[in-house]
């Protein structure tokens, strides 16, 4: 490694600092070489200090670990990637009539089911949690049909953890146990609290800077599970990213994926609207596809209650990086540190982020013609209108997480970027984030916000 533990050791502190994150853990992985580091507090409120042993809440990373075990199931006969979820899981009934025999076990995984998705209701803490989430379904309509375009869905990845335990006989704790966390050695990766207890365990922070406080609960609801709620350290993840990229092999030699599912997952499968989504460009089986600087990059970010997970692979580099916050400005602190890392140690320039076109903006509202209006889903709903200032965007919260949430409603001021898209950010001290507005060859409209396909209401 060009850059030893001590010089990342370093930036790290220096970028969190700068960017007001209370506590981070970062793992490297450079061909067979890891090196970690960590900085700053676990708690404010008990200064416990991160360390490279701590465990943080990787969220939605959590979604490639449910996918992994889905394409072991498929692999082993036991499951049809293309069948319809209706054939796997007849007990799933959603709004739209018919919708579970459109949808296929594959669409789940790759954010193109329609599914509204973001459903976070709290379906208890037992083992039956994800079947109660699952019947929770019922309310939910499809957004746009199967296919059609990519709406990034929380609910189908737990629709697909259920899919697990109909076909494994128990929990989507205990298969990720024997199927990936004891075969691949991990340690410190858990998907319970009080599995959490036995580490030094990150807690979450929200609000602005110097203004953070600890969140009002540590963890989301338990049955919202095999989407986003493993606890590891960021060298079990790295350790997972290196499953994949040894084509399905453990450390050990043991296989838990073919080669050829493995590539599968990489594959793209849809197009993510945006010329800079925020995302990534493509989406696979479970991972989100990237281009830097002509080399592929697969990874995927996650976030929780205050606390917020990015992993990236470049696997012609036999590189990894997982970094692993507990609040503050920590796409900032991503950027920055993934762009020095991916430079200075392979060579490979990332992507600049979503930003304004060059020139004047106030008052512009070429290419929102037609698109103002209310557009509405699960847990959000979101206001365009045309203002004094310019083209305005307001969001509000509506779900059972809005209570969580600093600010539920934010009037968002949307300038201009490349091809007629637009960009917003929720602070000046935030990124950018893309706002793509589109239709589709069935004149529906929607607005591309946060990786979610939102329909026009109204």
């Amino acid at each position: 490694m060009s850059n030893g533990a001590a010089h990342w050791q370093q930036r790290l502190g220096e970028l969190a600092t700068a960017h007001q994150v209370p506590g981070a853990s970062l793992a490297i992985l450079d061909g067979d070489q890891v090196t970690t580091a960590a900085c700053g507090v676990l708690n404010r409120d008990t200064a416990v200090a991160a360390t490279p042993g701590s465990v943080f809440q990787i969220g939605s990373v959590t979604k490639v670990w449910t996918t992994t075990l889905i394409m072991q199931l498929a692999e082993q006969g036991r499951l049809d990637l293309d069948a319809p979820v209706a054939e796997v899981l007849p007990e799933l009934v959603l709004a739209t009539p018919g919708a579970t025999g459109q949808v296929t076990v594959a669409q789940l995984l790759c954010h193109t089911s329609g599914i509204d998705g973001d459903l976070f209701d709290d379906t208890g803490r037992g083992d039956d949690c994800v079947a109660r989430y699952v019947a929770a379904c019922e309310r939910l309509t499809l957004i746009h049909p199967p296919g059609a375009t990519m709406s990034y869905c929380n609910a189908a990845f737990v629709i697909a953890g259920r899919i697990v335990e109909r076909l494994t006989g128990g929990t989507w704790d205990a298969a990720l146990r024997r199927g990936l966390i004891e075969p691949l050695g991990l340690r410190s990766t858990v998907t319970l609290p009080e599995e959490a207890i036995r580490y030094r365990a990150a807690f979450g922070h929200v609000g602005d800077d110097d203004e953070q406080k600890l969140a009002r609960n540590w963890v989301m609801p338990r049955g919202a599970g095999p989407a986003g709620l493993i606890t590891a350290t960021a060298g079990d993840v790295i350790e997972f990213a290196r499953l994949h990229l040894r084509g399905g092999l453990a450390a050990d030699g043991t296989r838990l994926l073919s080669a050829a599912g493995a590539a599968a997952m990489r594959e793209p499968r849809v197009e993510v609207p945006g010329r800079h989504p925020a995302i990534g460009q493509r989406v696979g089986l479970g991972w989100l596809l990237s281009q830097w600087d002509g080399q592929e990059v697969f990874g995927h970010d996650g976030g929780t209650i205050g606390q917020y997970a990015f992993l990236r692979v470049l696997p012609s580099r036999g590189g990894a990086v997982c970094l692993l916050t507990n609040g503050g400005q920590a796409r900032r602190l991503y950027q920055e540190l993934f762009a020095e890392l991916s430079g200075e140690l392979w060579g490979v320039i990332m992507p600049a982020p979503a930003a304004p076109s060059a020139g004047p903006h106030a008052g512009t509202l070429a290419g929102l013609d037609g698109y103002q209006g209310r557009y509405e889903r699960e847990s959000i709903r979101i206001d365009v209108e045309a203002a004094a200032e310019g083209p305005v965007m307001t969001v509000t919260d509506t779900g059972p997480l809005a209570d969580q949430i600093p600010d539920p409603v934010q009037r968002l001021a949307l300038t201009p970027a490349d091809a007629g898209e637009f960009v917003t950010r929720l602070s000046d001290a935030e990124p950018w984030q893309p706002v793509v507005f589109y239709q589709l060859p069935s004149e529906e409209r929607y607005v591309h916000f946060g990786g979610r396909a939102t329909p026009r209401r109204s």
